[in-house]
């Protein structure tokens, strides 16, 4: 007998039989109470069972790290994590290894800082030692909006995972000012300053009572109330300063800044190889005797070349104008003369031996200076990664090596919604009483918004929605990379607003078999046993060692499907742990006594077992309200309200229940995509009774 068409049930619905039945069957069922605080502690539970230890809510601020706790059981798999910028430098070069570092600028917008964070991401696969990011005294550069210095040096640490430093202007700034900047850059996780004197509001330097007049007044300063938290770079002049009577007497200002505590120097951009040679003998001759970095500018265009001349009063070397000149409407064959001489520039330096590495100037732009860096062999672009998801530069993250799976597709928001834990799991992640996760309230915040605007939203999640159908086409378009019936590739869903993982190739055709038939996947991993660490698909950490996975999968699907996947489950009660949850909490799972589950594990030369990624079962329900919002906060809203696609999108949300299961057999071939398949015969049975399938358990 064919079954009827699927009611479509009114928004908030729900069969409270569900988990009523389950319950009865033995089956645990549990909601998260409403007692839980985020100061609750947890137990440390041995390893294997891992899990976060006591965390209070608190700033993580001042010298303290989780370094030096007694937890930290294990070193991370990537040793640099540990390090501070002077060691890494130092390292590099007693090794040899050059090293390439980007300087961006705050943009003046919210959607332009959105872009920039993305250009982060981008140029932060080259791999560069450290990013810096310039002080603009007239965009409030110290305070938390989203276009300050502050902010943007903040994100590329704790969000985008790259040793940042902030630039800082002394100049028409108090003391106790200037210290409260220092203050919170600290707090933030940001630990190297490039201390600079400023530039004059008007024309002309004019020394103001209680401000400090030179940049060695500001090195000063950070040594003597912070120690030797910061690491400090001054700037260098390789044609002197425009200020400095002679560049002797800016070489006499240069030793003052660094034997007033600063370890590294930067120098102004400049044209010829010959400049910086010069610069350099002139620095030993006075005895500077720390790195000294050279600048490189790759000209990109006419007009930025001009005003960043006027800016910095050099003068264009001759010959470079000649050819500049002729061809100065050409903004593409500018470009690439400015390539083929920053090349060209940085071969020469490189090969002196003089240099150990090179700084860009970007304009924050990526073209140039990633072509350069790839002609150089320098764009060291790795698809093995230090961990399975990416890490935070924040001091107290450094020892972080577990996280739940849950949020591998939004990296920002797990660390946005952990920044106030005061220590975090270092080798096991252990029973989770009370995971202290914050509030994720504000789903607009920059880090955190979808890189594309609302217009391309709409064409690759339709500008129109039909049916439930609909929506199943929009997932099955992005696992597929196929343009959308408007022509639209679909790059990005609500949960993921990056490409799809290399390691989504190894079951793609399952999964979009499974979508097309409204199972639509959030999550997913291939079950993976003793692959090399090297391998450019699942590898992670360092080489020569092997990497394990548990077959994973996470999707929303209606209460039918759920109601047939749970007779279904009855057959692999011993080897798929599951956890289901509607956007109420109702809410089923086998996961035994809540312990986590660890799903990705690896056994590296020398180390333990790192084992940094799990399935935590009270995580899931802190993850389970983010994942129920974006349906609304980020798709459903693109639409009117009370308008058919709006109303879609809050049926799927209200209806709809989230499902995670695992397969624990990780050396035997997946049976997950068979429990999915099982599922369906049964949904599709001749006889079966949908409502014997919404009343699951007998």
């Amino acid at each position: 007998m064919d079954l009827p068409n699927p009611e479509v049930l009114p928004a908030g619905h729900c069969y409270p039989s569900l988990g009523t039945r389950a319950l009865e069957a033995g089956i645990m069922r549990f909601s998260v109470p409403p007692s839980i605080s985020r100061h609750s502690a947890m137990a440390s539970e041995p390893r294997g069972n891992g899990g976060p230890n006591p965390r209070s809510e608190g700033s993580g601020g001042g010298m303290e790290s989780s370094k030096d706790s007694s937890r930290c059981s294990s070193p991370g798999p990537d040793p640099e994590r540990h390090e501070r910028l002077r060691e890494k430098m130092r390292r590099r070069m007693e090794s040899g290894d050059k090293w390439f570092s980007l300087e961006f600028f705050p943009p003046r917008t919210a959607q332009a800082a959105v872009n920039l964070i993305s250009r982060f991401d981008q140029m932060g696969a080259g791999g560069p030692l450290f990013i810096d990011v310039t002080w603009h005294p007239a965009g409030d550069p110290g305070s938390d909006k989203e276009t300050s210095s502050m902010t943007i040096a903040s994100t590329a640490v704790n969000y985008c995972g790259l040793e940042t430093m902030l630039h800082m202007t002394c100049c028409q700034q108090s003391q106790e000012q200037i210290t409260g900047h220092l203050h919170k850059a600290r707090r933030l996780g940001l630990k190297n300053i490039l201390a600079l004197r400023g530039d004059p509001v008007g024309e002309q330097w004019e020394e103001e009572e209680g401000c400090f007049r030179y940049a060695t007044d500001l090195v000063k300063l950070i040594r003597s109330e912070f120690g030797d938290y910061f690491d400090i770079c001054v700037a260098g002049y390789p044609k002197g300063h425009p200020d400095a009577e002679s560049l002797e007497d800016d070489l006499e200002h240069l030793k003052e800044k660094v034997d007033a505590g600063a370890d590294f120097v930067i120098t102004q951009l400049f044209f010829e190889a010959d400049t910086f040679f010069h610069f350099l003998q002139a620095c030993s001759r006075v005895g500077v005797t720390c790195p000294v970095l050279p600048g490189i500018f790759p000209i990109q265009g006419y007009h930025s070349l001009r005003q960043l001349v006027k800016l910095s009063k050099l003068e264009v070397p001759q010959k470079i104008r000649d050819v500049i000149e002729p061809i100065k409407d050409n903004d593409d064959a500018i470009c690439n003369y400015g390539i083929d001489h920053a090349v060209s520039l940085c071969q020469e330096l490189l090969a002196s031996g003089l240099v150990p590495g090179l700084h860009f100037y970007t304009l924050n732009r990526r073209m140039a200076t990633t072509e350069v860096l790839k002609r150089l062999g320098m764009w060291a672009e790795d698809p093995r990664r230090p961990l399975p998801w990416a890490v935070s530069a924040h001091p107290k993250r450094r020892e972080e090596d577990v996280r739940p799976i849950f949020w591998a597709s939004r990296p920002k928001s797990y660390i946005y919604r952990t920044q106030d834990w005061d220590e975090f799991p270092n080798g096991r992640w252990g029973h989770s009483s009370s995971p202290a996760f914050g509030e994720l309230k504000d789903y607009y915040l920059f880090y955190l918004t979808s890189k594309a605007p609302r217009e391309e939203l709409l064409k690759m999640w339709g500008e129109e929605l039909t049916s439930e159908e609909s929506v199943f086409e929009v997932f099955v378009h992005y696992l597929s990379g196929e343009p959308n019936q408007s022509g639209c590739p679909v790059t990005c869903l609500p949960w993921n607003d990056e490409p799809l993982a290399a390691e989504t190739s190894l079951m793609k055709e399952e999964l979009l078999r499974v979508n097309r038939r409204g199972i639509l996947t959030i999550n997913s991993q291939p079950n993976i046993n003793g692959k090399p660490s090297s391998d450019p698909v699942v590898g992670w950490g360092p080489s020569g060692g092997y990497v394990f996975q548990k077959a994973y999968l996470e999707f929303f699907t209606s209460r039918d499907t759920v109601g047939a996947l749970l007779q279904v489950l009855k057959k692999y009660e011993q080897r798929v742990n599951y956890h289901i949850v509607d956007v109420k909490g109702e809410n089923i799972t086998n996961a035994p006594e809540l312990q986590p589950n660890a799903v990705t594990w690896g056994i590296f030369p020398g180390r333990e077992i790192i084992q940094p990624t799990v399935v935590d079962p009270v995580s899931f329900m802190f993850w389970k309200d983010e994942a129920f919002a974006l349906w609304v906060e980020k798709w459903g809203k693109l639409y009117a309200e009370e308008s058919p696609s709006r109303m879609i999108i809050q049926h799927i949300h209200d209806n709809y229940f989230l499902v995670n299961l695992v397969d624990n057999e990780f050396p035997l071939d997946n049976c997950l995509w068979q429990v999915v398949e099982d599922t369906f015969q049964l949904l599709h049975r001749p006889g079966t009774r949908r409502d014997r399938l919404r009343d699951p358990v007998p």
